[in-house]
């Protein structure tokens, strides 16, 4: 039988001639084509959920999720996180990685793997870094999702001024005070039309701080000047040729909505889902929606990665 939820899964190490040791787990058929998610900034694989797991796989689809670096149970880099001066003004460390590097992460997974292509998904930043696969390595790519994610632009999809405020707090340094955070960052990010579920998100929060391999805090800041190193991707966006489809809501307060719109703009025959009351978060009623407009975006792309329109 097929695996179809992420209870059925176990952490499965790949280790990289970079020095990486990138944490996956890997559903579904291996005869089936594959889907890789990569998830958002400071979020572990266990965030895309077992329901979202196992949604794809019942739709005929492998499913290959990875822990980025820096987060849950991949490599925990060894260089300082930058200061908190340094993210304010975007002014990156020297040793800092780029979006650039995290790419070639997931890449190499799947030469662990013996994947040769795949239908690339990825949410916030996990879109920059599916994006950047799309512009550098499109012979692995079928086709690309991104949701919730934006180009780099510093015109486009900045967070709101409350949300800013809110990530400015302290970092949680107790299993209990992070599923605190996440619970209170959640609620202001979900949306106007989805409130969460706060056990099921409180679950979701104790586990990626059980599964973490270092310091979260540190890892996040070191995630978030790989997007400020990376800068403005967008004449990188306008190269990609992979069949593209862009999901956001139109109540994301992380990611300003124009982040999506300057997505389709850069990439050549984007399509663009925008779902009314969605904010920076995929609850459970969202599950089968997502799911659904990725796997029929993923039918469209034949064999050769040609995109099949619809009549």
């Amino acid at each position: 039988m097929s695996e179809t939820s992420g209870a059925e899964s176990t952490d499965r190490y790949a280790a990289l001639p970079s020095g990486m040791r990138i944490c996956f787990r890997d559903f579904g058929d291996k005869a089936d084509p594959t889907i890789l998610l990569i998830a958002g900034m400071g979020e572990d694989l266990t965030f895309w959920t077992d329901a979202f797991f196992g949604s794809l796989v019942a739709r005929g689809f492998r499913v290959v999720a990875i822990d980025n670096r820096d987060v849950g149970q991949s490599t925990f880099v060894a260089a300082p996180p930058p200061a908190l001066w340094r993210q304010i003004a975007a002014r990156p460390r020297s040793d800092a990685y780029a979006l650039a590097d995290m790419a070639q992460d997931a890449v190499g997974v799947l030469d662990c793997l013996g994947i040769s292509r795949v239908h690339v998904v990825g949410r916030s930043m996990g879109g920059m870094i599916a994006q950047t696969i799309a512009a550098t390595a499109p012979e692995r790519v079928l086709s690309l999702t991104s949701i919730y994610s934006t180009t780099g632009s510093k015109k486009v999809g900045q967070p709101a001024l409350s949300t800013i405020r809110l990530l400015a707090a302290p970092p949680a340094r107790t299993r209990t005070a992070a599923v605190r955070a996440h619970l209170r960052i959640t609620r202001h990010l979900a949306g106007t039309g989805y409130p969460i579920d706060d056990a099921a998100e409180a679950a979701i929060a104790a586990r990626g701080w059980d599964r973490s391999a270092g310091d979260p805090a540190a890892g996040v800041a070191r995630q978030v000047q790989a997007i400020q190193r990376s800068g403005d991707r967008t004449a990188q966006l306008s190269s990609i040729t992979a069949p593209t489809l862009v999901i956001n809501g139109d109540r994301d307060l992380l990611v300003h909505p124009s982040g999506g719109e300057a997505t389709v703009k850069a990439i050549r025959s984007a399509q663009h889902v925008v779902i009314p009351g969605m904010g920076h978060h995929i609850p459970q009623a969202l599950v089968g929606p997502v799911t659904q407009y990725i796997s029929q975006h993923a039918d469209r792309v034949g064999e050769g990665g040609n995109h099949v329109r619809l009549s």
